[in-house]
């Protein structure tokens, strides 16, 4: 039997409807006004000079632009711990209305499921906003040493500069010893990757890790000149930039090992990654995540991307969420393993 319904049968849904639209509409006009005549910090939890600086300022520059009410951006570095110290007070600290937001290690997941010293802050529960790019990461080391290749890191012992128990540099090298029998003495206490090179420079180190982005955009004269190598690049396929030098995954000789050394450069899929601290609202995350992605695509920011010749890669910050949810609940014996061999 067909069913009809009158004006006065309508009226209560139209009411309940007219209403939620009423006290929706406002909270949106709020949220969008919010940023108006407001400054945003982008926190970088690293030193000037490496590529965590390089993107976070680029975001700096375009974003604002895109965030209803132009509010002003400007960054601001805050090194310390492989950015611990950035990490655990924006999860801690930071005010938590989207004035605040940060650029910190890639491996801030892994960090977590290792129960690295330090950490104050759960990885997932991070407002994800977006990622510039994946990453790529390599091991330099200088050909002044015969450490400089696999089968000559295991006859000598090569020191090797480090930002800090739990980052990278100071994990990766340490694998390499546990897994390929490699002799890294890690030297800790440098505030980011162009410390580390620099280090290098000076003799005091023979090998450091960094980026590929800026190897290849400030230091490639050292391969060139042959003054350095590149030993291995810490992701699961090896780039077509760099198609002759090993990924540490390929370098295992069993299953677990494999295993092992895929959980450890799963941080390469975080990569240079923009987050706030958690407890955003859900229209302020969804304006910020917006904000972002239209940045991604900002003809000024692409033709800044293409004149430096930067790797580029965006993802949007649901998708960035889940890959970082993956890796901080990882399989629990990867994860003890990994972390016996990081505490030696």
């Amino acid at each position: 039997m067909k069913r009809t319904f009158g004006a006065a049968a309508l009226a209560p849904t139209l009411a309940v409807t007219l209403a939620s639209l009423i006290a929706a509409a406002p909270a949106k006009a709020a949220d969008e006004d919010f940023f108006k005549g407001k400054t945003i910090t982008i926190y970088i939890g690293f030193s000037p000079g490496g590529t965590y600086d390089l993107f976070g300022r680029m975001v700096g520059r375009f974003i604002g632009k895109h965030i209803p009410g132009n509010p002003t951006v400007v960054a601001s570095n805050m090194p310390g711990a492989g950015s611990f110290t950035a990490s655990n007070w924006l999860y801690r600290i930071a005010p938590k209305d989207g004035t605040a937001l940060g650029t910190v290690s890639q491996t801030l997941a892994i960090d977590e499921a290792l129960k690295a010293k330090g950490v104050q802050f759960k990885a997932a529960e991070f407002t994800w906003i977006g990622r510039v790019t994946s990453n790529i990461e390599v091991q330099v080391v200088s050909t002044r040493t015969e450490g400089y290749t696999i089968a000559g890191a295991r006859k000598v012992v090569v020191p090797t500069a480090s930002t800090g128990p739990g980052s990278p540099s100071d994990t990766y090298p340490k694998l390499m010893n546990d897994v390929l029998g490699a002799k890294f003495k890690v030297i800790r206490g440098f505030p980011g990757s162009t410390d580390g090179l620099l280090a290098v420079e000076r003799g005091e180190t023979d090998a450091a890790l960094t980026s590929w982005n800026t190897m290849k955009s400030t230091r490639m004269h050292w391969i060139t000149d042959k003054k350095a190598a590149l030993m291995v690049q810490y992701v699961t396929q090896r780039s077509p930039e760099l198609k002759d030098v090993p990924t540490l995954v390929e370098l295992a000789t069993n299953e677990d090992d494999r295993k092992l050394l895929a959980f450890a450069v799963s941080s390469a899929e975080i990569g240079r990654s923009i987050l706030a601290p958690p407890g955003l609202t859900a229209d302020r995350t969804a304006l910020l995540r917006k904000a972002f992605d239209a940045t991604m695509k900002d003809p000024e920011l692409l033709a800044e991307i293409q004149k430096s010749n930067l790797d580029f890669e965006p993802l949007d910050g649901a998708s960035l969420a889940k890959i970082v949810a993956a890796a901080a609940n990882a399989d629990e014996k990867v994860v003890e393993r990994m972390r016996k061999i990081t505490e030696e």
